[in-house]
């Protein structure tokens, strides 16, 4: 019996020890996980409110100054006074929108409202100007705002709407609406789909507001033939080509007509393209969708299912071109931008031996036995081009294009001096096509003006932008 008792003892004893270890055990990890639980409210509150405290802080003025100081020396205080009061509106925040956003903002643009429906995706990490790891799964617009806030304080107003423009009012609301009763200073177009960007295109065209719109960036790779034009110049581009005909068809069915200038007049649309031809194709469709049926994959109807390969390095490359062109305009430094493929050796030579040619016949013509630089208040003398000047007045100047007609595609093209009495500088010479050259001429032997043979409209265009031009392409 005695035997018995001690066993049951050192029994109870034993239990009794394991359930004490036991109870102490989930005390202490309910204790430890209710202080988790704390600690993280307590993170997130902290967190919430220094969002908030960013939200509303601003950097203070002087540091303010000194983070734009590098923009205003190249704008001038008028330039940035211009950007800082600019309004802005992005539509697709992809590779391009991105980049073209943070740069923007960077700048120091005052409103920027901007627009995307999508998410951070894994697969978004290879171009995305700011997400990371940490964003995957949230709006992109919102990534883009917190970031944004982290560099500007409360100095850029970013309007962030996580919704897809889609071309409907009933749908889209006010987001095509500038704040405040204003205008658009610009609208930059990196929408991927053809039926929408060609809907946004179209309201800029009726609104009359500047847009600048980007063309493919995906399966291309050499930067260098990056380009900005007008929409009907864009070559070698599979977007702009749908685009340009998707255009028509929209304009057509609102309107009857349209006016074709939108698609030919780069200071209302300039698309930047690359003239590359695509090195990789569309990804193929996965066995999955295949067997499943391609129309129960995508996120949205009616969107495109086969990835398009991309190399990150040109969405970025693109996006801060499209910032670039932006701010120039508004800062007050507009640029001429080229408008196509460069002109061989070969080409510039021979329009330059053309012109020569062109100039000494005028010569013959009107020149006495004596030799004069002005007979009769007609300017005579050696040509002041030389051939690298012929690819600035062409790609530069006329954009590959008659000064007169705006035709491009299967005319011939030559330089002429546009007022005889003046030399034949930059600021004096325009391309013509044949037509529009045979009227030059014969305007010239009948009246001694070839300028009488365009309208009042067109010729005020014409000297107009030659007034834009630098006298020697190399000033």
């Amino acid at each position: 019996m005695p035997g018995s008792t001690y066993k049951h003892a050192i029994t109870g004893f034993i239990t009794g020890s394991i359930l004490t270890a036991a109870l102490s055990l989930f005390l202490r990890s309910r204790r430890d996980k209710e202080a988790s639980t704390t600690t993280i409210k307590q993170n997130l509150q902290r967190k919430e409110h220094r969002h908030a405290s960013q939200e509303s802080s601003s950097i203070p003025p002087d540091m303010r100054s000194e983070q734009l100081s590098r923009n205003e020396l190249f704008f001038g205080p008028e330039g940035l006074e211009s950007i800082k009061n600019s309004r802005i509106l992005i539509l697709g925040l992809g590779g391009v929108g991105s980049h073209a956003a943070n740069m923007l903002a960077r700048a120091g643009v005052g409103y920027l409202r901007i627009v995307d429906f999508d998410q951070v995706t894994l697969s978004s990490l290879n171009r995305h100007a700011c997400a990371t790891l940490e964003d995957v799964g949230i709006p992109k617009v919102e990534c883009l705002k917190r970031y944004l806030r982290k560099i500007c304080g409360g100095y850029c107003v970013v309007d962030a709407w996580s919704q897809m423009y889609t071309g409907d009012e009933t749908k889209d609301g006010d987001m095509l609406v500038a704040p405040d009763g204003q205008k658009w200073d610009v609208i930059i177009d990196a929408i991927d789909d053809v039926t929408t960007k060609s809907k946004l295109l179209s309201y800029c065209a009726e609104q009359d507001i500047r847009v600048i719109s980007c063309m493919g960036a995906g399966g291309k790779s050499d930067f260098t033939r990056l380009h900005i034009s007008d929409l009907r110049s864009a070559s070698r581009d599979p977007l702009a080509t749908k685009l340009r005909q998707t255009i028509r068809r929209t304009l057509n069915e609102k309107h009857g007509q349209y006016d074709k200038s939108f698609l030919e007049d780069v200071n209302k649309l300039a698309v930047l393209y690359c003239s590359e031809k695509t090195v990789v194709k569309l990804a193929d469709l996965t066995e999955e969708q295949k067997n499943d049926g391609v129309h129960n994959f995508g996120a949205v109807d009616n969107m495109r299912i086969r990835v398009i390969p991309v190399l990150g390095t040109m969405p970025a490359i693109m996006g801060q071109s499209l910032a670039g062109l932006s701010l120039c305009e508004i800062g007050g430094k507009p640029f001429s931008p080229m408008s196509g493929e460069r002109l061989g050796r070969n080409i510039r030579h021979r329009l330059f031996q053309h012109f020569k040619n062109r100039e000494k016949r005028i010569s013959d013509v009107l020149i006495d036995s004596q030799t004069k630089n002005e007979i009769n208040n007609f300017w005579i003398g050696p040509p002041q081009i030389d051939s690298d000047d012929v690819e600035y007045i062409v790609n530069e100047v006329w954009r590959n294009r008659c000064c007169v007609t705006g035709d491009a595609l299967g005319t011939v093209l030559e330089i002429a001096r546009w007022d005889l009495s003046k030399p034949s500088n930059c600021q004096n010479l325009v391309l013509l096509g044949a037509k529009a050259m045979a009227a030059f001429d014969r305007a010239n032997e009948e009246t001694g003006d070839g300028r009488m043979s365009v309208s009042e409209d067109i010729r005020r265009k014409i000297e107009t932008r030659l007034q834009s031009c630098k006298t020697d392409s190399r000033a």
